[in-house]
């Protein structure tokens, strides 16, 4: 599946990635991701928090 985003060849330099059911997740929990967006504007906690770049892989 295609993202919003462009998948790059090089990881996303300082960004962390664990969902491995991710469109943009590359080999050692590395974002692949050209760039990235976390959404909502008023998040006040972690929990409120989510990527919105998130697409999930073909499969």
């Amino acid at each position: 599946m295609q993202g919003r985003v462009s998948r790059q060849s090089d990881c996303l330099e300082g960004v962390k990635c664990v969902v491995s059911s991710c469109h943009y997740y590359g080999k050692g929990d590395h974002c692949m991701a050209s760039q990235i967006e976390i959404q909502p504007p008023h998040a006040s906690n972690t929990e409120d928090t989510d990527c919105a770049t998130f697409t999930p892989k073909s499969r």
